[in-house]
């Protein structure tokens, strides 16, 4: 009897679950509700986020991870223990082979801190990858050929910027600023503006609906609902896209600096290449409505949104599963 080999993106926002042969089996919030005081798990996922903002005193809606990385080692293992189990069930003979993606710039603490998390969750062997080359792979490009390939991963916790040839990384930079701190910076752009406090549901409704990058890019309203600092009671205002660009424009900003340093770093040759292949985007974040145009205008170079951006990674996890003796299980 074998066990399946099976690759996870670990996100700040989502946990993304690709098994050999069967594709991308699960994509769940990285959320964990637990009873404050006797510290049992009551939902975990897309259940337990539902209840973000929500719970009564007694109950806490945990994300395990923060900025890429682990930030509570219990929480996390049992969110994969569970997630591992849903999708394997009583089918696995054994313990899986497990392939996971990190960002680039991770502690050898913070790695082994995610090696452990997986170990305990039953794997039988586990192996890291750099989550720029598997969004890189999985959004189909050949990073194996002698030729520069960019790609900008912007997933929940951070930005992932890589040249990749040879089938490795030549220059890469990760910053802890991606959707996550997108959604913070619009909750306080009104709270200062509106003194309207709102939730981290609502602030990513906004970015969604009505969100834009680019000046004139988008011209659209929308009613949102908070509380007011001053009155204490619930208000309605309206945002319009133009607000949403000025409250994230130094977010954009810092990830527009990290594509720069890393093209500045990068080998001439290499450069050449990607004036000609561009630049991909990749993650949740690429989505952005006008990133791509802000970006080519910034780089000089041509930026494209990959096809199906928020599965980038997962899938290239995927077609690395084939390939698993060459992925490294030990240090990037």
């Amino acid at each position: 009897m074998f066990g399946k080999d099976i690759g996870i993106d670990l996100g700040t926002a989502n946990v993304l679950i690709h098994v050999k042969g069967r594709g991308v089996v699960l994509n769940e919030p990285s959320v964990v509700a637990i009873e404050s005081e006797t510290k049992r798990v009551l939902a975990v996922g897309e259940e337990a986020r539902r209840m973000v903002g929500r719970t009564p005193g007694n109950i806490i809606a945990i994300r395990p991870l923060k900025d890429g990385v682990i930030a509570d080692f219990e929480i996390t293992e049992v969110m994969l223990k569970h997630f591992i189990g849903r999708v394997g069930g009583k089918k696995w003979y054994a313990h899986p082979r497990i392939l996971i993606c990190a960002p680039t710039n991770i502690t050898s603490v913070e790695q082994k801190a995610i090696r452990e998390a997986a170990e305990r969750s039953g794997a039988k062997e586990v192996f890291l990858e750099e989550e720029p080359k598997a969004a890189a792979i999985g959004a189909g490009m050949d990073i194996f050929q002698p030729s520069g390939n960019m790609v900008v991963d912007i997933g929940g916790g951070t930005t992932d910027v890589a040249v990749l040839s040879m089938g490795d990384v030549v220059t890469a930079s990760s910053i802890k600023v991606a959707g996550d701190k997108f959604d913070i910076a619009i909750s306080k752009y009104i709270k200062d503006k509106y003194k309207l406090l709102i939730g981290e549901r609502t602030a990513e409704e906004i970015k969604l609906q009505i969100g834009t990058v680019l000046a004139g890019g988008r011209d659209e309203q929308l009613d949102i609902r908070g509380r007011d600092m001053v009155t204490g009671l619930p208000l309605t205002v309206t945002i319009e896209s133009w607000e949403v660009r000025e409250a994230l424009w130094d977010s954009v900003s810092a990830i527009i600096a990290a594509a720069k340093s890393v093209l500045e770093r990068t080998p001439p040759e290499l450069s050449a290449d990607i004036i000609d292949r561009g630049v991909i985007l990749t993650g949740g974040g690429g989505m952005l409505h006008g990133l791509d145009q802000l970006m080519a205008e910034e780089l000089k170079v041509p930026v494209l949104v990959a096809e199906d951006p928020m599965h980038c990674v997962v899938k290239g996890t995927g077609i690395m599963l084939d390939n698993l003796d060459r992925v490294s299980k030990k240090k990037f």
